[in-house]
């Protein structure tokens, strides 16, 4: 059974609509982003299809695994996390391989941005998880020039679990049109 994050949310993502997700930490915000974003690429892609920014290299794992898990179904379906504190030619090594989602923390991924080992130019979903968090620990500077390398194109999500002045803020700044989606007890 669907949660009521996913109940609200996964329609609209399936849409394509830039989309805003307000739900408490656990709800099932992970599975509504994921699924929507498995159906917007192209496995086996040599270029990601979706990008996934999180706020700790904890978060990015569990995100990673979460979305692996998501697309059993989707043979060849390579998902990436890029997080410091471990050495970037790991990451170089297996971007070259190709790959389908990008998960990681703001730092590594604007690192390999500006490296030119990554390119966002066939991204069709960015994905701003604990986007409060991200502001809080002052990830905003690195966020919009991460999606500055996105196309204009692209569907952007932010999740939070709360919805602050700061996040209502950004959401105009990097998203086009949002639907927002509230379900907090």
């Amino acid at each position: 059974h669907m949660t009521p994050i996913q109940q609200e949310a996964l329609p609209l993502l399936l849409q394509g609509r830039d989309l805003v997700g307000h739900a408490d930490t656990g709800t099932g915000k992970t599975a509504a982003f994921g699924l929507a974003l498995l159906g917007r690429i192209t496995p086996a892609s040599q270029l990601p299809g979706a990008l996934v920014l999180c706020p700790t290299r904890e978060l990015a794992e569990q995100v990673a695994a979460e979305i692996r898990r998501l697309a059993w179904a989707l043979p060849n379906t390579n998902v990436v996390t890029l997080y410091g504190g471990r050495p970037t030619y790991n990451d170089r090594a297996a971007l070259e391989h190709g790959v389908d989602a990008v998960v990681g923390t703001p730092g590594r991924v604007l690192a390999h941005l500006k490296q030119g080992d990554l390119d966002l130019s066939e991204v069709a979903t960015v994905v701003l998880d604990e986007a409060d968090r991200m502001l809080d620990m002052g990830f905003i500077d690195d966020v919009s020039e991460i999606v500055g390398y996105a196309p204009r194109t692209r569907q952007t999500v932010m999740m939070s679990a709360t919805m602050s002045e700061d996040v209502r803020r950004v959401t105009s700044d990097l998203l086009r049109d949002p639907a927002f989606v509230s379900v907090v007890e």
